[in-house]
């Protein structure tokens, strides 16, 4: 199969991509020209040159592909509107390109949109506002594409991860210690990012359409737990800070380390006979590579 991967220079698409060329599929990778391009073509996948926000670029990206794997988002905390919005556009913009001909196409959300304070399953809606995924796997169903929706943990973990853990220690190391709100009994579902890879793999070729899947390896992971280990690594305290000061403390990423978020991937696991195999989050932080400078 031809498959077009957005976001394909990233922490998860680049595991995406080398998933897809190890099963045999081709690769047409979206990046913007350097070091992106580059990789792409050393990892031995082909290269469309363009951006998220070029959507006539994506259109024909999609037109020529057997199917599409969009993970490109713009991470932007401080304007989520307008992130969601060029979200939005680009799903469009490849399910313009593929109405009607019954491939697959595989999106990409998160967990944390989920309700709190029960466990998660793949019947569950999202509340509030998210990725543009959680609805336009419908819009792309309804046009006839074979579309899937993957929901990431909020840590999807591994070496050379830049994500929500790294941001906690990099906060843990200008706070001078590594904390935790309230008693730190809330909770982060993780995944491997080979593991989350796998399960795009899957998804691509054969998840039915409108199907909702849990990227989630530890249904999970007690947030105490992972604050100390950082602090044991930084060799930093490790401490309760008050909810009230939580927002002052962790900024932008408050919203996700104060989330008490247990998601089941039981239904996932089942009907594409996923079985995470990679190492867990905890003992990803215990290899030591989160906290090289």
């Amino acid at each position: 199969m031809k498959v077009f991967v957005t976001g394909a220079t990233g922490f998860i698409g680049t595991a995406v991509v080398r998933e897809l060329l190890e099963a045999g599929h081709e690769v047409v990778g979206l990046a913007r020209s350097g070091k992106g391009e580059e990789a792409l073509k050393a990892a031995g996948a082909d290269v469309w040159l363009g951006s998220l926000e070029d959507l006539d670029g994506l259109r024909r990206g999609a037109e020529q592909a057997d199917g599409v794997i969009h993970l490109a988002y713009i991470h932007d905390f401080s304007d989520r509107a307008a992130a969601e919005e060029a979200d939005r556009q680009a799903t469009e913009a490849i399910g313009e390109a593929l109405a009607g001909t019954g491939k697959p196409v595989v999106l990409t959300s998160g967990t944390l949109m989920l309700p709190q304070d029960r466990i998660g399953t793949e019947d569950e809606r999202p509340v509030g506002s998210g990725r543009y995924a959680e609805t336009g796997v419908d819009r792309l169903t309804e046009r006839g594409i074979r579309a899937s929706v993957v929901r990431l943990s909020p840590t999807v973990h591994g070496e050379h991860d830049y994500g929500f853990v790294r941001a906690l220690v990099g906060i843990a190391r200008e706070k001078g210690f590594s904390a935790y709100v309230e008693d730190g009994s809330n909770h982060w579902p993780a995944v491997h990012r080979s593991d989350a890879a796998r399960l795009f793999r899957l998804a691509l070729e054969s998840a039915p359409a409108g199907t909702r899947l849990h990227g989630v390896a530890e249904q999970g992971v007690l947030f105490r737990s992972i604050a100390e280990v950082i602090g044991r690594h930084l060799n930093l305290p490790v401490q309760s800070i008050p909810a009230a000061d939580a927002p002052a403390h962790f900024g932008w990423l408050n919203f996700a380390a104060s989330a008490n978020c247990e998601v089941s991937s039981d239904r996932t696991q089942h009907l594409l006979n996923w079985k995470p195999e990679h190492p867990e989050l905890l003992e990803d932080l215990e290899a030591g590579y989160y906290f090289r400078d």
